[in-house]
């Protein structure tokens, strides 16, 4: 037990006076609880040392030092160094267990307690010896702390009323009243107090309320009944007796080889583990070895006996298969494990270079000091310049110092003890804070699938609302109009703290680039719709944030210069994170289309001066550019004049395609993303002049005609029974298709998955587009194939890519899925579509003039 007399500054108004208290450590709640006596039964009060620290300063005076806890500083006050030194270094190692027991799970089974209590009075005394790196274990003074100290009498103080507390007036009344008649009552033969045989049958645990002194936190107060049971049960439990006194003396000098003993049995306890669980691994390979062989031994005929073998084959391939899986395993964390080694290795040499440095220090210190005293205790020197008083007086202040430099010298070994494990509680707390933040995103993304499949359930009952009764219908339109004016940005903040909420997956009305989260619909069909679809692409952020995206963000941050290579091409497709996209953006676009300077400034003032043919058609498109994103939805914001002036830009640099409707949202995304306009507008000219085919923006967009006949071509070749189901109820995708090669698919997915097929789309060209376009039908194939209508399967087809919300879904099957797609063929392709589509246009012109003609010939 850790207790003893130690005295405690009280201050009152501008009095500041010393107490003597006796504390006692509460092992169970981390608390040093202070008493008046260590006859007292009711605490006067406690400090919380679970998040408490320690420091001492020398220039307090000997023996001081102080517990800083969130809501106030204890000073206190030991009898001598040795005892402070040694309350300060008791009290970090309870602390110390008392953090690490509490992040411990518990145990089931007597072998698996047992095992805990070995590794943990193991894990223990490494943690000592550790500390004894900083600060050598301090001797215990029997005289002030532990049972001799509790036995002698208490510290006197000058007046009687001066160590009273005078805020706690009833428990010293109570305190009193259990001294005088508990000790007539329960004096023992020992002749003290720690023995209250006859309380030993009340069992019942007590809870102690809390109440302060001098503004402490207020600990516990308990009816003087209970709290003697309490105390009288502590006592005979922690207070042995004059036998056990003895044996304690004994007991430190065999403290080196227990530790010693234990650390073998330790060893030895672990190798019986290992050796008990390979005799059960190869006990159960003979059993079912041995069951193996009745079965073929029983078996009645041939066929059985070889489906048996056949059974046994594919169990060894299963077997091998998780064998190589678990290979593969162990060398990753091989390789984690190596890197943290290396860390560590690191972290130790700079500790003991800063060690070093200290020590070189102290060692100059005591050298200058040596050499100052041997010059002050020469006489022969000092004779005629110091009397023999002054020599006296400086050779006392000299010892002083000598007494100073040890004090501060121990005091840097104690904080140094205590940075380091403050530091090493910190680092548990935080894993412990990472662990409570997934387990809570784990749990926020179940809520959000289970949301979402109510709103799917209440989608489908909407739909058979004309079969239900009325009253039923009624209740079904009311549970719709609830949902979807419930807000889920309230709901999840009242549940979380804005810190956790903001660290986990924020829940806004806008994404980060502006976008809505849930698209605004007229029609109320729709808008439920996109409150599920909402939802689902939060529980995939939720759940793929720590598994997926961390990972691949700190790939990122691991990236210096960008350089073009297999692993950057990957790295691009799975997704580039938001802090890193407009770097590399820029450095794509900067690749193939240098920036000319000045160059933008003059085609400003250009169209300033002169006004474009297209000028109109721009203006008509600007309200109608990404209506769903807040910086474009308002004819007042920031980013409609750079629109303007991006789009003008361009009219005039390429007067050959001038502006074609469908440039405007390809631009608005390059600002979104790229934020400058001028970089916007390099951008722009980059996906139109360097990425798309030519013609492809032309008055005739030949080239985007040519690419709709050759994805009906792959969509036939890679989803064969899907382009059978449309030629079967005369479905034209292109109608659907052709604004998504255009745009490529701007206002068609949501933004989260859009901005990801941009950054392969911006790195890799127009294949890009091929493969997500397949990637959609081939994500929702089994859904159109279940449509009987070729009505109905138009109506899907209009918001089917808005139903989209898995993006790693999706992105594997455009990578994936779909390989080979080799670049060639698409040439290939290209080229003969489009000598085909020429050969039309050629044969209906020559029609037209042909119509024309025989018109003219026949006159009015």
């Amino acid at each position: 037990k850790l207790c003893g007399y130690l005295n405690k500054l009280g201050i009152k108004g501008p009095i500041k006076t010393w107490k003597s208290r006796w504390f006692f450590y509460d092992e169970n709640k981390c608390r040093l609880l202070y008493y008046r006596t260590a006859q007292d039964i009711n605490p006067l009060g406690s400090i919380d040392l679970s998040s408490a620290s320690f420091d001492c300063k020398m220039e307090n005076g000997e023996g001081v030092f102080e517990i800083r806890t969130p809501s106030r500083a204890f000073t206190l006050k030991a009898i001598s160094k040795q005892a402070m030194m040694y309350w300060l270094q008791q009290l970090q190692m309870r602390r110390w267990e008392f953090c690490n027991t509490q992040s411990r799970f518990p145990s089931n089974g007597i072998l698996s307690c047992s095992f805990t209590f070995v590794s943990y009075f193991v894990f223990t005394f490494v943690d000592v010896v550790d500390n004894e790196d900083f600060l050598p274990l301090v001797k215990t003074p029997t005289e002030a702390v532990g049972l001799k100290a509790a036995s002698l009498p208490a510290p006197q103080t000058s007046t009687a009323l001066q160590n009273i507390s005078l805020k706690h007036p009833w428990t010293e009344i109570q305190n009193t009243v259990y001294n005088i008649c508990g000790s007539k009552q329960l004096w023992g033969s020992n002749g003290n107090v720690f023995s209250f045989d006859e309380f030993q049958e009340h069992p019942e645990n007590v809870d102690e309320e809390q109440e302060a002194e001098e503004g402490t936190l207020e600990d516990g107060r308990m009816g003087p009944r209970l709290n003697w049971i309490r105390k009288a049960r502590w006592m005979n439990s922690g207070f042995p007796g004059s036998e056990e006194l003895s044996k304690e003396k004994n007991s430190v000098d065999k403290v080196s080889v227990l530790q010693q003993q234990i650390l073998t049995l330790t060893e030895e306890v672990k190798s019986q583990k290992e050796l008990v669980k390979l005799l059960h691994k190869a006990l159960e390979a003979a059993q079912q070895e041995k069951r193996a062989s009745s079965m073929y031994l029983t078996a009645a005929e041939d066929k059985d006996r070889l489906e048996l073998v056949r059974h046994k084959v594919r169990q060894i391939a299963d077997l091998t298969s998780r064998l190589e899986a678990l290979e593969q395993e162990k060398k990753e964390l091989e390789q984690i494990l190596t890197l943290r080694d290396s860390h560590i290795q690191e972290l130790k040499e700079h500790v003991q270079l800063l060690m070093e440095k200290n020590h070189a220090k102290q060692e100059v210190i005591m050298t200058l000091t040596e050499q100052m005293a041997r010059e002050l205790s020469d006489p022969l020197q000092e004779s005629n310049t110091i009397t023999v008083e002054t020599l006296y007086k400086q050779q006392e202040e000299i010892e002083h110092l000598k007494d100073d430099i040890d004090a501060y010298k121990t005091q840097n070994q104690f904080l140094n003890s205590e940075i380091h494990q403050v530091t090493r509680l910190w680092t548990s707390v935080a894993e412990n804070e990472k662990a409570l933040l997934m387990k809570c995103a784990c749990l926020q993304a179940r809520n959000c699938q289970m949301e979402s499949k109510y709103l799917t359930v209440l989608r489908k009952l909407q739909e058979a609302v004309p079969d239900l009764p009325n009253s039923h219908a009624e209740l079904v339109k009311d549970l719709i109009q609830e949902a979807l004016q419930w807000d889920v940005k309230k709901e999840a903040e009242e549940a979380l703290s804005f810190e956790l909420n903001t660290a986990l997956c924020p829940s806004s009305e806008y994404d980060e680039y502006g976008f809505m989260t849930v698209p605004d619909y007229e029609i109320e069909d729709w808008k439920l719709l996109a409150k599920i679809q909402a939802l689902e692409i939060k529980s995939n952020k939720l759940r793929s944030q720590e598994i997926v995206e961390k990972p691949l963000r700190d790939r990122w941050n691991s990236i210096g210069e960008l350089n073009p290579s297999a692993e950057l091409k990957s790295l691009i497709r799975s997704g580039i994170p938001a802090e890193h996209r407009q770097r590399v953006w820029r450095w794509m676009v900067s690749r193939h289309c240098s920036p000319v300077p000045g160059h933008y400034q003059r085609l400003l003032e250009q169209s300033r001066s002169t006004e474009h043919p297209a000028c109109r058609q721009i203006e008509l498109d600007l309200p109608r550019t990404l209506t769903n994103n807040k910086h474009f939805s308002s004819p007042t914001s920031q980013l409609i004049p750079k629109l303007r002036r991006v789009l003008l830009a361009f009219s005039w640099h390429n007067p050959a395609i001038g502006y074609c409707q469908g440039l405007n949202r390809l631009a608005a995304v390059a600002l979104l993303v790229l934020e400058d306009e001028e970089s916007a507008f390099w951008c722009l000219v980059y996906i139109v002049e360097n990425l798309m085919p030519a013609d492809y923006y032309s008055e005739t967009l030949i080239t985007s005609q040519v690419d709709q006949r050759v994805f009906k071509d792959f969509l036939s070749e890679k989803l064969p029974r899907l382009m059978a189901h449309f030629e079967q109820y005369r479905i034209d995708v292109s109608l659907i298709t052709f604004n998504w090669f255009l745009v490529a698919f701007v206002d068609s997915l949501v933004s989260d998955i859009l901005l990801r097929v941009w950054d392969a789309f911006l790195y890799e060209g127009t294949k890009v587009i091929f493969r997500y376009a397949l990637a959609i039908f081939k994500y929702n194939e089994e859904e159109i194939l279940r449509i009987q209508d070729g009505v109905e399967i138009y109506q899907y087809l209009r918001f089917f890519t808005r139903m989209i919300t898995d993006g790693r879904k999706l992105m594997n099957i455009a990578f994936n899925d779909l390989n080979p797609f080799p670049m060639k063929l698409l040439r290939n392709r290209r080229s003969m579509h489009r000598e085909e589509l020429e050969a039309e246009l050629c044969e209906l012109e020559q029609i037209k003039a042909a119509y024309v003609k025989e018109r003219a010939e026949q006159g009015p």
